[in-house]
């Protein structure tokens, strides 16, 4: 094979990866804009190796997407200098899907936002180990290079990550019409300032988690149902604004005003009730989201 073959065939090769290797980037950083960086970073450096030796070109190819993934986690927890309270990752919005079999293949894939926030609390270390094994079935015997660890000490930081997760981040309904209909009760009594229905509608133990930005006095974490319902009586008056939308394959709301977004609201609904409410009301990164699938 020529050096102009075999850069094609790996073109090609790297193509029908590319789906797989973005859903490992964004589960790793929370980001699809950092997603589609680390993807072409990747790319830059695959293009260069040598790939002779290579047996699993698919494993091989999401073991380089990883390895840039925990280096650019690494450096944000640097850069970091104090942890913030909430950082909420970047959703992904789109249209709600009907009856569309291309949309319900997409939801089957989707990572809901309340499990993003918990993979935020993790060390890079962990939420390398725990993303690779335990959604995309990387075994730990090649996770253990990339952390510089044994294949044991591996399992143990996916161990660690699982424990936080099972204990953190609630699993939504499966069923998306339910979650709607409980998102569409939630807006109708916030609008109307009904407290007992929102207190209905919402879980004991609920946890709303809003992301202004840093230093923004609307970034907080409000706990227990009586406090969430009194915050969200204030949500009322965005009701005309409200557009339905999906956040990361869940019932959510996309808040624009003049063409302009507002904030991005992603709702957890278990057992027909909601569990977690999380808000991105961030300026800058809210300018950074696609929400042209919303047009019509």
């Amino acid at each position: 094979m020529t050096a102009v073959d075999e850069h094609e065939w790996l073109t090609q090769r790297f193509e029908e990866h590319r789906t797989r290797l973005r859903a490992v980037a964004y589960r790793m950083l929370g980001s699809v804009s950092e997603a589609d960086d680390a993807v072409q970073d990747a790319w830059l450096r695959v293009s260069r190796a040598d790939t002779g030796d290579v047996q699993n070109i698919g494993g091989w190819l999401t073991t380089v997407v990883a390895r840039v993934c925990l280096n650019a986690l690494r450096s944000r927890e640097r850069r970091r200098e104090e942890p913030l309270d909430v950082r909420l990752p970047e959703p992904v919005i789109s249209r709600e899907p009907g009856n569309d079999p291309e949309h319900a293949a997409v939801l089957a894939d989707s990572v809901g936002l309340a499990l993003l926030v918990v993979l935020e609390t993790l060390t890079p270390a962990e939420r390398l180990a725990f993303v690779l094994h335990d959604m995309f079935a990387v075994p730990f015997e090649e996770i253990a290079p990339m952390v510089d660890r044994s294949p044991a000490a591996a399992r143990q930081l996916a161990s660690r990550a699982r424990r936080r997760v099972r204990g953190q981040a609630p699993v939504p309904d499966p069923d998306l019409a339910r979650q709607r209909a409980v998102v569409e009760a939630f807006f109708a009594a916030a609008r109307d300032g009904d407290f007992d229905a929102l207190v209905a509608v919402l879980h004991p133990d609920v946890v709303l988690r809003s992301d202004g930005g840093p230093g923004s006095r609307n970034t907080v974490v409000l706990t227990g149902a009586p406090t969430v319902a009194g915050q969200a009586v204030t949500f009322g008056r965005l009701y005309p604004f409200m557009r339905p939308a999906l956040v990361n394959g869940a019932a959510g709301a996309v808040v624009a005003a003049q063409g302009r977004p507002i904030s991005v609201m992603g709702f957890t609904v278990t057992d027909g009730r909601i569990v977690a409410v999380d808000v991105l009301s961030d300026p800058d990164r809210l300018r950074r989201l696609d929400l042209t699938v919303l047009d019509d």
